[in-house]
């Protein structure tokens, strides 16, 4: 019997259970840090250095967390169904908990590209430097989409979130567009269960479970209630 075909979209909420800050606080920082002068093209421009030090900071940061029972339950629901992550997130919790099939939308943390061009992307587990160059003279920068960019994958998310037949979403207080919009791609017919710790409002709520729990805690009982579905 094949396996029903399930689509996460996960956001910061899960990744703060391992430590990791979230991407805005409530006080528009990260880290200490104005979103405007280490994510977005204009502070690359402007300061790479400071840019290239804040992304060294969070790629340390990252290699020092570990996936929490969110990430791994996650995993886990890959033996009986076909799951597919779609995250929001920069880290790689969610590939070392043991998830197969996961789409990073805004980039990740351990890949560095050119500044002149999208690809090729090379790993990067250490720091970027000024003076890393591709080999088109271009510096090296973090294979991060900033505030202010396109989101190149968005449309290969938008495809496999439109074949769900089970849509869940963990973690994301869905107000980053265009990742947000992902919701209305997920069929009608599809059941819906969204987790986090303060669910946020949904204009369409059809065939939607709400389970305002933590990611930790969430995903356990949305395990549970997957089982029926199966």
């Amino acid at each position: 019997m094949s396996k029903k075909k399930l689509v996460v979209l996960t956001g910061a909420g899960i990744s703060a259970e391992s430590g990791l800050r979230t991407f805005r606080d409530s006080d528009g920082l990260w880290e200490g840090y104005n979103i405007e002068d280490v994510a977005t093209p204009r502070a690359w421009k402007r300061n790479p250095q400071l840019v290239l030090d804040f992304y060294n900071y969070r790629r340390r940061d990252v290699a020092k967390a570990q996936p929490n029972a969110g990430h791994l339950g996650l995993a886990a629901l890959e033996n009986d169904f076909d799951v597919h992550i779609i995250t929001q997130n920069i880290d790689d919790l969610h590939e070392r908990a043991g998830s197969t099939k996961v789409l990073h939308l805004h980039g990740e943390i351990f890949k560095m590209r050119s500044e002149k061009r999208m690809s090729p992307v090379y790993e990067i587990r250490n720091d970027i430097r000024r003076g890393d160059l591709d080999e088109d003279g271009g510096q090296m920068r973090p294979h991060i989409v900033w505030f202010e960019e396109p989101v190149p994958m968005i449309e290969i998310a938008a495809a496999i979130t439109a074949e769900a037949e089970i849509f869940v979403v963990v973690g994301t207080s869905l107000v980053v567009y265009p990742a947000a919009g992902l919701v209305h791609y997920a069929p009608d017919r599809a059941p819906k269960f969204i987790v986090d710790k303060k669910i946020p409002y949904l204009s369409s709520s059809q065939n939607l479970t709400a389970i305002e729990l933590p990611a930790t805690t969430g995903v356990k009982v949305l395990q549970e209630k997957l089982m029926a579905l199966r």
